[in-house]
């Protein structure tokens, strides 16, 4: 099931939960705004290149849009759409001030010199800036972008509108970026993971971890499980898997991978196949790279008490009902992995107040949000006896819900 079929599923069933009135659940299931812009830039040799860039701006009953840039081959209007509808509902059960939005551009980012990506990153900010901005849509990097792209956003949104570090989050601390932000994401999801084992008696000590995806989320969750006792015994990328039941050396980990551009050939373990990490025997498994990974065909074979999704939607939802009958507990991305969009919030306001906070600060006010976000899905499962996936869900949907009808919807 595609991603947009499977987040809107996800909406409805927690709008017949709430007993929404179906009109405002069209209204809200309906995007805000669709752009699409064409960005045609001089490649190094002199060539014309043409590439389309998409922003979706979902929702703003709550505040400005917030959400991540994406280059990549495949990005397509339906994947941008769904994200956009989830990262609405996503700063909702964070309860920080901000709606949803996602953009990308058609490009294979592997294929373009720096010069080219600061080229076609200015061009799309050219056709789309007088659409974002402080109070109205706030851009973050996401696959296939990074600090950079958010530092050449800033400073060609700029030119238009003055000094604005606001307008983007992920930034570099030089720019006004905020300080932890580039763990923001695993660290939140270390922070969740306590939250739900908590719940059970457990905690993070003890417990066997597998991890699929070693990118910036997978890397820093993996690095701070192992700092709170949890051992970690597989682990997968694009270039392989490795698993070793005594605990992988994540610090020597980090190094091969920076290294050798992945972790393949890693000698502190065995090299397993990387389609059968998800089935691995052990108590917490954490998806932290695509999406649709876990469906009916591989859910019955999972072994993990725990899933903590850190990636976006990587749970298809007949595996859902698959995995809900074996008695498998799923954190949901909306909360599990909304650690980089509360931080971004935090750099945000930083930016806004023109004061900056220390690390410290900004770890302790993440705990708090992840850990209150926890508290009030569980809230809303007791409500509607229902599972943390549409706990999550009823929360972020009712909240929206609530600001889209007190600003007065039908006026």
């Amino acid at each position: 099931m595609n991603a947009l079929a499977a987040t809107s599923r996800n909406f409805k069933q927690a709008a017949k939960l709430l007993g929404l009135d179906s009109k405002l659940e069209k209204s809200l299931l309906i995007p805000f705004r669709e752009i699409k812009v064409e960005c045609t830039i001089p490649k190094d040799d002199g060539t014309l290149a043409s590439y389309v860039g998409f922003r979706v701006q979902h929702d703003n009953a709550r505040g400005p849009m917030k959400g991540g840039i994406r280059y990549h081959h495949e990005v397509d209007p339906d994947e941008v759409n769904a994200l956009a509808q989830l990262m609405t509902w996503k700063t909702a059960v964070a309860n920080i001030p901000y709606g949803g939005a996602k953009g990308g551009i058609g490009c294979s980012p592997g294929d373009l010199s720096i010069s080219e990506l600061e080229r076609l990153t200015r061009v799309f900010t050219q056709k789309i800036h007088d659409l974002i901005g402080i109070h109205t849509d706030v851009p973050a990097p996401d696959m296939g972008t990074n600090a950079q792209t958010m530092a050449w956003i800033l400073d060609e949104y700029s030119k238009f509108h003055g000094y604005s570090p606001a307008v983007v989050t992920g930034k570099p601390v030089d720019l006004g970026g905020s300080l932890g932000r580039d763990a923001a994401t695993g660290r939140g999801v270390l922070f969740a993971t306590e939250a739900l084992l908590a719940e059970h008696g457990k905690g993070i000590a003890g417990q066997r971890f597998v991890i699929q995806g070693f990118g910036n989320v997978g890397s820093w969750a993996a690095q701070l499980i192992t700092e709170a006792g949890g051992k970690v015994i597989a682990i997968s990328d694009v270039t392989g898997a490795v698993k070793n039941s005594n605990g992988i050396d994540i610090a020597k980990l980090m190094k091969h991978s920076a290294e050798n551009r992945g972790i393949k050939g890693f000698d502190g373990g065995d090299a397993v196949d990387p389609t059968s990490l998800l089935t691995e025997e052990c108590d917490v498994l954490i998806p932290a790279a695509l999406g649709g990974v876990i469906n009916k065909d591989n859910a019955d074979a999972i072994k993990a008490k725990y899933i903590i999704e850190a990636a976006n939607h990587p749970t298809d939802p007949e595996a859902d009902e698959i995995l809900a009958k074996k008695g498998v507990l799923i954190l949901p991305d909306i909360l599990a992995n909304s650690g980089g969009v509360t931080v971004s919030y935090f750099e945000w306001v930083q930016n806004i107040q023109g004061f900056m906070w220390d690390e410290e600060k900004v770890n302790r006010e993440l705990k708090t949000y992840m850990t209150r976000a926890f508290r009030d899905t569980k809230e809303m499962c007791r409500s509607h006896h229902c599972d943390l996936r549409m706990g999550a869900f009823t929360l972020g949907v009712n909240r929206v819900a609530r600001a889209t009808v007190l600003r007065g919807w039908e006026a």
